[in-house]
């Protein structure tokens, strides 16, 4: 039997509690306030609004988390020189950790403002606290501990999104099947729920939802909260892809306030890749959800508001006798009042015109390839639909995970839409099969399962059924500019958005002044992380130029 990979607290125990000492505390008093507790004494518990860093000066407390069924399971035991808090800390959202004064104690308590400072102002000590503070996220993530508990069946279309929803934010969850965990049951027991009503989430808070849309169970568990009508931010970003986010840490850098809104994740479909292998400085790869993850990391450092998952739903038209600055609507009847509008939003994913495909979306077609895909198809045969580099880094890590691929292209073959080094990876895999020529004709099922899939080469004409049971989509995507209609901001004939001299602005600037538009959902840009996150950089120069022009200081 292999033996189990250590956990993170095993391998990097010294990183995640470090022990600062004596001088460097000194130096973090000014960013701080003093506070005592008693022996008993919750400084913190699971879902209340997080305080910020603690740094423990004397006594002992102790870090617990409680699981499914309510007992405190410990995680560490913290003294002087110590400090509490994991990421949650840097926005002030809910904790995720119970924490206890197991003798009196004394502690620095540095609110969210402060800490951001701190790690600005502190080059050196801030490096060690944030590194430790995303160690910790890392753990309660890996160990399956923190956050809210799904109770549903594996395999649930709803459970999945959940799952994925939670996944794809960085939050940590535990996921509980009532057919093989006698915790579900006590858990279906205790809030008398009918097994049809499945699936179900108990937030760390206490609430019980019902199988939530995201947007209730982001609210519910502080991903997201109300946002303040009355404020004016000097950038509003739509979208928190690898484009809204590079905005977003160059804006937040130099002094600007910005609010990214996202109606599902941070990431985009960057987030979505097993491995990016040609992003400069990481010679060996990366996953996409880990570099998307540091930029929002980083952008949270500077003070970028996030407000995921949150829908635009519209862009007011222009109406200067009344709101001279653009004025975003919500999903939710909320608005956002910025000075500037920089337009991430990226694109939505094509699907194919199969009939009822759509209800195996969730289950069994998934527009992504993510460890948690990987998990439902271990060791099976699947399809892939696709010959662009998204779809070829897809083919990849799941070659590694299942039995067989069957890469379906339309193309006679992938060189004009992939790059040279994932043909040729792709080339030496001796469990995936290129069909050229080929397109999907038909999906069969029983009992609401995908059981197989059809499709029909063009040389011959001759019609293939394998017994599939997971399909991945990477035809493509469209712009998702919708929610732009009457705004005043102009398209070209398929949806993506004029800038510059194509719609009598400045460089990345809209028909619309003060709007601008970057990464995918641009006309004319180029379809890669690297250009998203370049053109996220270079709008900032053109921010400035405007917001100077209208009288807006950076530094004010």
């Amino acid at each position: 039997m292999a033996a189990s990979k250590p956990s993170i607290i095993e391998t990097r125990r010294s990183q995640m509690f470090p022990t600062l000492a004596a001088e460097d505390v000194d130096r973090l008093r000014r960013f701080g306030e003093f506070v005592s507790f008693k022996s008993g004494e919750a400084l913190v518990r699971v879902g209340e609004p997080g305080h910020g860093l603690m740094i423990i000066l004397a006594g002992r407390v102790d870090i617990t988390n409680p699981n499914s069924v309510g007992h405190r399971e410990p995680i560490v035991t913290h003294g002087a020189g110590s400090f509490m808090g994991e990421l949650a800390q840097l926005s002030g959202r809910p904790a995720l950790v119970n924490a206890f004064a197991i003798e009196a104690v004394d502690a620095l308590r540095i609110p969210p403002e402060r800490l951001r400072a701190l790690l600005v102002a502190e080059a050196e000590l801030g490096e060690q606290i944030m590194r430790a503070l995303i160690l910790r996220r890392v753990g309660l993530i890996q160990s399956g501990t923190g956050g809210p508990v799904i109770v549903g069946r594996a395999g649930n279309g709803d459970v999945l999104r959940l799952d994925g929803f939670l996944s794809r934010n960085a939050h940590p969850h535990t996921r509980l099947d009532p057919d093989t965990d006698a915790c579900a049951r006590t858990l279906i027991e205790r809030f008398h729920v009918d097994p049809g009503q499945l699936p179900i989430v108990l937030c760390p808070g206490g609430q019980l939802l019902r199988n939530p849309s995201d947007a209730e169970l982001g609210r519910c568990i502080g991903l997201v909260g109300p946002i303040d009508s009355t404020r004016t931010y000097d950038v509003a970003v739509v979208g928190a892809g690898p484009a809204g986010l590079a905005t977003a840490v160059y804006a937040a850098s130099e002094g600007l306030s910005v609010l990214v809104l996202d109606c599902r994740a941070f990431g985009g479909q960057a987030g979505a890749s097993a491995r990016i292998e040609n992003y400069l400085g990481f010679p060996t790869g990366i996953t996409g959800m880990a570099l998307m993850a540091r930029a929002y990391n980083q952008a949270q450092k500077f003070g970028v508001e996030m407000a995921i998952p949150d829908e635009v739903k519209a862009l007011d038209p222009v109406d200067r006798s009344t709101a001279p600055a653009p004025r975003l609507r919500l999903a939710n009847g909320e608005q956002v009042n910025a000075r500037s509008v920089v337009v991430a939003s990226g694109a939505r994913y094509r699907r194919l015109a199969v009939a009822n495909l759509e209800s195996f979306e969730g289950s069994s077609v998934h527009y992504w390839a993510s460890p948690l895909e990987a998990r439902l198809c271990a060791g099976q045969e699947v399809a892939l639909v696709g010959g662009g580099n998204s779809a070829g880094q897809a083919v990849v890590y799941l070659a590694s995970q299942v039995a067989k691929v069957w890469m379906i292209i339309r193309g006679p073959d992938l060189t004009a839409s992939m790059s040279r080094y994932l043909i040729d990876r792709i080339a030496s895999l001796p469990n995936v099969t290129l069909v050229t020529g080929a397109r999907v004709t038909g999906v069969a099922a029983e009992d609401g399962q995908l059981e197989a899939v059809r499709w029909r080469q063009g040389a011959t004409g001759a019609e293939v059924t394998r017994p599939v049971r997971h399909l991945f989509l990477f035809i493509g995507a469209d712009p998702n500019t919708d929610w732009l209609a009457g705004s005043g901001v102009a398209l070209d004939a398929n949806g993506f958005i004029l800038t510059g001299p194509e719609a009598n602005g400045a460089a990345l600037e809209t028909s619309r002044n003060g709007v601008f538009a970057i990464g995918d959902v641009r006309a004319g840009s180029t379809k890669r992380v690297a250009a998203a996150v370049g053109e996220g950089a270079q709008v900032v120069a053109t921010l400035h130029a405007y917001l100077a022009a209208a009288g807006v200081r950076a530094d004010r």
